[in-house]
């Protein structure tokens, strides 16, 4: 990635600015848009039932517990490794999972759900919540950036 833009390497020449097409129609490779996103969280496609925002969470640290009431999440590890846990209660999250590339992770509405990065990479995935749950355009470049944006 350079300057907020991915390079498709099928078509070096084909460059795609990281930013929020929705509700247009739009096509990107998503496994490399994943891979080359540095951004803690980036909004790329927002819609009116349906949201694809792209994360990079780094070394040791998480997501972020938290819970969507009305809100079924997908995430779809790229690269790297993790450990998901979701539960009815905050203090109970009794499934637990280790995820590497390639895992796909299901989080039914109304679940605590927290996913840490256990290895020495960056974990980048990207995550599809029906209905939306950020902004639109949302861009996140640290997760101190995103909790600060949720407080308000």
């Amino acid at each position: 990635m350079k300057d907020g833009y991915i390079i498709n390497p099928r078509h070096p020449k084909q460059v795609t600015k990281l930013k929020d097409y929705g509700p247009c129609p739009f096509v990107v490779n998503i496994e490399e848009a994943t891979k080359q996103n540095n951004y803690f969280r980036l909004a790329l496609w927002t819609g009116e039932y349906l949201q694809l925002t792209l994360m990079s969470i780094k070394p040791g640290d998480d997501i972020g517990l938290e819970i969507h009431p009305d809100v079924d999440q997908f995430i779809r590890i790229e690269q790297g490794q993790g450990i998901t846990m979701i539960g009815d209660r905050r203090d109970q999250l009794d499934f637990k999972a280790k995820v590497y590339g390639d895992d796909a992770i299901f989080i039914p509405a109304g679940k605590w759900h927290n996913l840490i990065n256990t290895g020495r990479r960056p974990l980048k995935l990207y995550s599809i919540y029906a209905p939306p749950e950020h902004p639109r355009s949302a861009v996140h470049e640290t997760k101190e950036d995103a909790e600060e944006h949720h407080r308000r």
